[in-house]
């Protein structure tokens, strides 16, 4: 069996043939990097019930991009320009990210997915990198749009190992890592000197971006999340 891989979603009002509902839904560019890297994919809406139940049925979680964190989660107080925020996404994905790093249960997280990565471990967030770079070229204008460039990638890391010491990204964020986690490393860096991806060096596979590798055309961190699910599945299984 291919290994499956949660997806955590968006919970929002949608409208599709003659309905317009709020519905759990994430772009399908997730789904099809894990299916091309040769998972199937689980979609994941947000919920604290059911948490170890959920990962016992699961080899491995991308926790995916979105809306703001609220800062309460961190010890602050909002910005002005933070928005979006939901309360039940954020507890939800937090208490899921929390019990699979137990488990050692690997883990990719996509822009908001490396916040919460950060976050879970006790790190903080720049609400808003404008004034902390004292540039705009992180937003994305017009909204909806990526932005390309390039990182900066930490030798002898995983992420490392997966795409090299430079690799070309497409970016969609306001908000970037201020204080690191517990237990967490910087491995890439934008000409900014920004923290643009992260690590736990002491799980089997603990990684974040705060680009969206489900947008380009590298599957290498969603291959290299794959193996490791198998290989995780199969250590738990017995076989």
């Amino acid at each position: 069996m291919r290994p499956l891989i949660g997806i955590t979603t968006y919970v929002e009002q949608a409208r599709w043939g003659y309905w317009d509902l709020e519905a759990a839904l994430i772009p399908s560019d997730y789904v099809n990097a894990i299916e091309a890297a040769g998972g199937r994919a689980v979609l994941l809406p947000p919920s604290e019930d059911g948490v170890e139940e959920t990962l016992e049925a699961l080899d491995g979680i991308v926790f995916t991009g979105g809306a703001d964190i609220d800062p309460a989660e961190y010890g602050a107080e909002p910005h002005p320009q933070t928005f979006g925020i939901r309360h039940d996404r954020d507890r939800g994905e937090l208490a899921l990210l929390t019990a699979a790093l137990e488990r050692d249960m690997p883990v990719l997280g996509i822009c908001r997915g490396i916040q919460v990565l950060n976050v879970a471990r006790g790190g903080d967030l720049h609400q808003h990198l404008p004034d902390v770079v004292g540039h705009e070229r992180h937003k994305h204008d017009p909204p909806g749009t990526f932005v390309d460039h390039d990182v900066t990638i930490e030798r002898d890391t995983k992420l490392a190992s997966l795409l090299g010491d430079t690799h070309g990204v497409k970016s969609h964020h306001h908000q970037g890592l201020d204080r690191i986690g517990k237990g967490l490393v910087p491995t890439a860096r934008d000409e900014d000197g920004m923290v643009e991806a992260i690590e736990d060096p002491d799980r089997r596979f603990a990684l974040g971006v705060l680009w969206h590798p489900e947008a380009g055309e590298n599957m290498r961190l969603f291959e290299g999340l794959v193996r490791e699910a198998a290989a995780y599945r199969s250590e738990r299984r017995g076989s």
